[in-house]
């Protein structure tokens, strides 16, 4: 089971919350003893972009943990009140300084174990004009044989530039969805 995380008070009333499985539900949700709300809590949006320049991938070198000194496409939380493709293009211009045309979706990973969902859009880099943002240590263009992939920091990154090259060889790209398990081992 995944956890839940802890609350104390109601953000609506500021009354006590008991966690409980409200009636009609199968649950354990947070409610509020006085003004009755049921508060959700559902998994956190990561969204990212690929962002391509003639054969080449813009990586970023984490700043911040988790994974500091690994390298990723540049990505994070998704905000409230923003779309997906919003959401990738803040993420590239916050963490490599890089203007992007987003494109399509192009893979889906759920974490369960994590309560994530880590959602990457093809891109295409506006220009060569990018540096690392607060949360980047570099930033660099990589081809594929370039790419440092016993440092990357996430396996969904990992597994959509695995992805991305393989179909770029056959001139034909598609979505790609799946659910992963907690690793073996931390990665």
């Amino acid at each position: 089971m995944v956890a839940i995380l802890e609350m104390k008070f109601c953000p609506a009333c500021g009354a006590v919350v008991e966690l409980r499985i409200p009636e009609d539900d199968s649950r354990l949700r947070y409610v509020c003893t006085a003004c009755g709300i049921i508060h959700y809590q559902n998994p956190r949006m990561v969204i990212g972009s690929i962002p391509e320049w003639e054969d080449k991938i813009l990586l970023c070198r984490r700043a911040i943990e988790p994974r500091y000194g690994y390298w990723t496409l540049p990505g994070g939380f998704m905000e409230n009140g923003e779309s997906t493709g919003a959401a990738a293009a803040r993420e590239t211009l916050e963490e490599a300084n890089a203007r992007v045309e987003i494109g399509d979706l192009y893979s889906m990973y759920s974490l369960p174990y994590i309560d994530q969902v880590h959602m990457l859009f093809r891109a295409r880099l506006m220009d060569l004009d990018f540096s690392p943002g607060q949360e980047s240590l570099e930033v660099k263009l990589f081809t594929e044989a370039e790419i440092p992939w016993d440092e990357l920091a996430f396996r969904p990154t990992r597994l959509s530039l695995e992805h991305y090259f393989a179909e770029r060889k056959k001139g034909t790209f598609s979505f790609h969805i799946g659910e992963l398990d907690r690793p073996l081992r931390p990665i």
